[in-house]
């Protein structure tokens, strides 16, 4: 509640009478008053009221106050001169606005596992963890907008609903209408729900320099692990006349930018995060903004994981993708930073990454940071026909389907690059939370979609 009664005080210019609204965290009674812990949402910390016994309705409502009932407190702020608190509110008057049966309020005054939250996403938010998690990501998410518009980009809003599966994995939820027949579908071909918006942001990448897209993403994909959802936000800026040095430059400064705000801006909520969550969080951000990141190819990455004296789930060998462990393993044990990645072998990449003069790599980049592993993907684009067109072949994908991409090749094409950052990763990263269910306001994943 801080951050409001700051302005409060700073518009009343030291105490004075005010009215909060705020739901209440825990009642005390002691002899003729009671001491009332109410909080806002706006930060971590609660408002310490003292209700007078002499308040009209003390007696019928102020002692009934439990944990989650709503109320407006109309009072004096004064000076505290209790610990952890510069005020209090002295009230003169305290409205229950709304009741909160403590017999059957899930949330009481203890510690409850995040399952168990999850399973009351609808009451999660008013928990101090989760409370301070939606805090982080409402902070991050203004950081990254304003980051690229800063640097004169511009954003665009790509489809939800797409004919186009920019990865060609297939794992697309498909879009009918109800009784929709397949030989009339609504939108005159298949159509499903977006897994990236970067293909449409290469169109206005191309007409407008550079452009970012800043959305919901999906993916039909059964996994039931903490690292994947069925829904969640991409951020994917995209830039003509880009190469891949000036691609991984941006992600960098992304990362650096957005981490090095929430720093500032969340400290107490970061603070919860590193004494309960992640011990040592805040070092492990402020390194990411101090470090130089580790510039790695791919090649070099396998050598290394191949001479580690691990033994790996999965094995290691040229040719096939870099599982978790093996991205956590050169960021937490080889070298203690965050590691760019780059030059993947071109079979286990999308058709759309250009091809190095090797032909056997593309030019791929991913940045890889501890507790994590993958956070950005990004690559610069095949600009040129001829080479795009022989990779769609030997994709299987239908060159028909896809004639726009190709106009853009044929129309005034630029080398362009881009990548995406995965927003819940991010949010995961800066709180330490270890499942992405915790970061994201209402999870969707096989068989559940709450709310």
């Amino acid at each position: 509640m801080a951050k409001r009664i700051q302005k409060i005080l700073q518009e009343k210019q030291g105490t004075g009478r005010v009215t909060v609204n705020g739901w209440v965290r825990t009642r005390r009674d002691t002899g003729s008053f009671s001491f009332l812990e109410i909080n806002d949402g706006s930060c971590l910390a609660n408002l310490q009221v003292i209700a007078d016994g002499s308040l009209a309705n003390y007696d019928e409502e102020i002692t009934r106050l439990s944990a989650g009932c709503s109320v407006i407190v109309t009072g004096d702020l004064q000076e505290s001169p209790a610990k952890g608190q510069d005020v209090e509110l002295q009230a003169a008057s305290v409205e229950v606005v709304g009741w909160a049966d403590p017999e059957t309020y899930p949330l009481q005054k203890k510690r409850h596992s995040l399952e168990f939250l999850r399973s009351i996403s609808h009451l999660r938010p008013r928990t101090n963890a989760l409370g301070a998690v939606t805090r982080v990501r409402s902070r991050l998410a203004f950081a990254v907008n304003c980051f690229f518009q800063e640097r004169d980009f511009v954003q665009v809003h790509t489809p939800i609903i797409t004919t186009s599966d920019c990865e060609g994995a297939g794992e697309m939820f498909q879009v009918a209408a109800t009784g929709e027949k397949k030989d009339t579908p609504f939108f005159g071909s298949a159509a499903g729900l977006t897994v990236s918006g970067q293909l449409q942001a290469e169109v206005y990448a191309q007409a407008m320099g550079q452009v970012y897209t800043f959305g919901p993403t999906f993916r039909a994909e059964n996994s039931n692990t903490s690292r994947h959802l069925a829904e969640f936000w991409m951020i994917e800026p995209e830039m003509a006349f880009c190469d891949l040095e000036c691609n991984m430059e941006l992600a960098t400064e992304l990362l650096k930018y957005v981490l090095q705000d929430v720093l500032l801006s969340c400290k107490e909520d970061l603070a919860l995060f590193d004494t309960f969550i992640e011990k040592g969080l805040v070092q492990k951000l402020q390194g990411v903004v101090d470090k130089k990141f580790v510039h790695l190819t791919y090649s070099d990455a396998v050598e290394e994981l191949q001479n580690a004296d691990t033994n790996f789930e999965y094995p290691v060998e040229w040719g096939v993708d870099l599982q978790s462990e093996h991205e956590r393993y050169l960021t937490e044990q080889v070298y203690k930073s965050p590691v760019i990645v780059t030059d993947y072998p071109a079979s286990i990449k999308p058709f759309y990454m250009r091809v190095s003069d090797d032909g056997k790599t593309v030019a791929a980049m991913d940045i890889l940071v501890p507790g994590i592993g993958e956070i950005v993907g990004g690559s610069q684009r095949e600009e040129r026909l001829d080479v795009l067109e022989r990779r769609m072949e030997d994709a299987g994908v239908d060159k028909q389907e896809y004639d726009w991409y190709l106009d853009l090749r044929r129309y005034g094409t630029v080398p362009h690059a881009g990548f995406g950052l995965g927003f819940e990763r991010l949010v995961q990263f800066a709180t330490g939370m270890s499942n992405i269910r915790e970061v994201i306001p209402f999870p969707r994943t096989p068989g559940f979609a709450p709310c």
